[in-house]
């Protein structure tokens, strides 16, 4: 008799962190991945079908949709997007809601494990000093609720994404000249980042705990986890790009992002740091056999885009 295939339902399967966690299920083989989607006939959409993955398409404000999306599902990925447009109309709490309502649907479900991605409680941890970072605030906020939940889970932290080198130009070249500039706002040089190279490490990561929250019960269930392919400063992270490049890259922090909230966003990262008191790389996913990426790594990889 063939058992019943392991279906994970990965959602912002369309995004960066989603579509990474995608292609390392497929890579694997082990489990199914369900692309939840609110488009499924979007052309990334369409070309993760083609990959092999299965779509469904559901609404983070739609309960019953998501109950639907969530039939046979053995394990949820989920994350949410503060900034996609819909959600942020509703105003700085929406991203709670949406992540309570997956909460809610999974237990409806009985889903077995979920990984819920998430950051710290930028309030809290400032003692508020720092009380409009809603993007980070929201996903700490269903943290909580997801605890009380009784969904069996793990929580996965993320960094600042490499990917946002070019999805948000932080490593752009110099007007008339062969140099580059990284730039963060309000980023003290010297102060530490924590760096997610998404698209290599993200998935790998939700993968190992998906493998083994069965086996390794005790390791992986009710704990923190954090995605974190680096820590250093953006000085030596533009020496390390220098070197791949072979090109000047200099770190300049700047005023503004022009929002409120990422610079504040920032001036937190600066001075607080995303996850002060964790070694890094995290020596619970080493030992569950993830083998995170280094930042040497990624600038080779990336020479092709800024050649």
């Amino acid at each position: 008799m063939s058992m019943s295939p392991r279906i994970v339902a990965v959602f912002g399967a369309t995004g960066t962190q989603g579509s990474s966690v995608v292609q390392a299920l497929l890579a694997d083989g082990t489990f199914i991945p369900r692309a939840i989607t609110r488009n499924s006939n979007s052309e990334k959409a369409l070309k993760l079908k083609a990959l092999g993955a299965e779509v469904a398409q559901a609404d983070l404000w739609d309960i019953d949709s998501l109950k639907q999306a969530l039939s046979g599902v053995e394990a949820v990925f989920g994350v949410t997007d503060y900034y996609d447009p819909k959600n942020f109309a509703q105003g700085h709490n929406s991203e709670m809601l949406l992540g309570k309502n997956l909460v809610d649907a999974s237990k409806a479900t009985d889903v077995k494990y979920f990984i819920w991605s998430s950051l710290p409680h930028c309030t809290r941890v400032s003692n508020g000093k720092y009380a409009n970072v809603y993007h980070f605030d929201n996903k700490a906020n269903v943290d909580d609720y997801l605890r009380d939940s009784g969904v069996p889970h793990s929580i996965l932290y993320t960094g600042w994404f490499l990917e946002n080198l070019w999805n948000y130009n932080a490593l752009m070249p110099v007007l008339d000249s062969d140099c580059l500039e990284l730039t963060a706002a309000r980023y003290d040089p010297q102060s530490p980042q924590y760096f997610t190279w998404v698209e290599r490490d993200l998935g790998q990561c939700a993968l190992a705990l998906l493998k083994q929250y069965k086996d390794r019960d005790s390791e992986v269930l009710s704990r923190t986890f954090y995605a974190i392919s680096a820590k250093l400063n953006y000085t030596q992270f533009a020496s390390i790009l220098q070197e791949a490049l072979g090109k000047p890259v200099s770190f300049v922090p700047s005023h503004t992002t022009g929002m409120q909230e990422m610079d504040d966003m920032y001036a937190f990262q600066s001075e607080f740091g995303l996850y002060p008191q964790t070694a890094i790389p995290d020596p619970h996913l080493i030992s569950l056999g993830v083998k995170f990426h280094t930042l040497e790594e990624f600038s080779q990889e990336i020479k092709g885009r800024y050649a």
